[in-house]
């Protein structure tokens, strides 16, 4: 009976589909299950063939080998996605070096071509019709002080030198270009102003000239200095640095002067000759000469409207080519 026991055992979890006869008799057991055969064949049971467990086996090696090739071509799959994305990285830092190479050379191409313009704002100061109207606006304090200690004849001939330098200053500039500079076009109306401002404020002092004649004028040259200033500090590109804002070589803005300016300059210049003449070939109180003073505060006041009005064509803001 012990033969029949052991195969109705074997055989139920086959029936039932639970378990095989491989995982009751183990790797080993094909002679016993022969054995069953021979048995199962003498006394009429079914014959259990050894056939079907090595199918089994073969179709989990089977299920096995697929499951390892599919892990091996995802393996291979992510291999050949790291490597696009590496030449990827790759191509992008070549790029990158390429690109900070060529900024390289624009920032270093941008500096030489900074240092240029700089070179080309400079110019030439030192010129001949510079040092004539510095000479001019040296000696205007002392002209005023002059006429203040009541010596009008020296005052009159030293008046008399400054518009020399005046006149030669222009001339020597409009006759050869090289001795004109844009420095020039600001320095010489800011001598001219100093000179009026000290010789109107003398005259006043000694009783030669209005009071509200001296206002109208001060006023006027202290109006267009703080606008002179103002103008260099909007024209002066950045930096804006304390010792490039008075650089006198490094010019940004030019001024020019209006028709009606020249002619305010003349008729200032007459007003203050024949005013400091009048205590020498006495005709204080002519009326011609207090005709002059109307006509020089009318003149005066104009102009600085003028230069309000027309201030775009006045001050030049000069532009250097990027």
């Amino acid at each position: 009976m012990l033969p029949a026991i052991i195969f109705r055992q074997v055989q139920r979890p086959l029936h039932h589909g639970a378990a095989t006869l491989e995982h009751v008799l183990g790797g080993g057991g094909s002679s016993f299950v022969n054995c069953l055969n021979r048995y199962a064949a003498a006394t009429g049971f079914i014959r259990i063939s050894f056939l079907d467990i090595k199918r089994r086996r073969n179709y989990e090696l089977a299920r096995l080998r697929l499951f390892a090739d599919e892990k091996k071509q995802s393996l291979h799959l992510r291999t050949l996605q790291g490597r696009h994305l590496l030449q990827g990285v790759i191509e992008r830092k070549n790029f990158l070096v390429d690109d900070i190479r060529e900024a390289r050379h624009k920032v270093q191409e941008r500096v030489r071509e900074k240092i240029d313009e700089i070179r080309e704002e400079r110019e030439n100061i030192m010129t001949i019709p510079n040092m004539l109207t510095i000479s001019r606006a040296v000696l205007s304090p002392y002209i005023g002080y002059v006429i203040v200690q009541g010596d009008f004849t020296l005052g009159m001939s030293l008046l008399a030198f400054a518009g020399i330098t005046d006149l030669l200053d222009g001339q020597i500039a409009r006759r050869w270009p090289s001795q004109a500079s844009k420095f020039g076009s600001f320095l010489d109306p800011m001598a001219d102003k100093l000179l009026m401002g000290s010789l109107v404020i003398s005259l006043c002092y000694t009783d030669l000239l209005p009071m509200w004649l001296m206002g109208i004028v001060v006023f006027r040259d202290v109006f267009l200095l703080g606008a002179g200033f103002v103008i260099r500090y909007i024209s002066l590109p950045p930096p804006k640095t304390f010792s490039r804002y008075f650089d006198a070589t490094h010019v940004t803005a030019q001024l020019e002067p209006t028709l009606l300016s020249k002619i305010n300059t003349g008729v200032q210049l007459a007003t203050i000759g024949l005013s400091l003449g009048a205590p020498i070939w006495n005709y204080l109180d002519h009326p011609a000469l207090q005709g002059l003073w109307y006509l020089t505060g009318l003149t005066t006041a104009a102009t600085a409207l003028s230069y309000v009005m027309n201030r775009h064509n006045t001050f030049k803001i000069i532009q250097k080519k990027t």
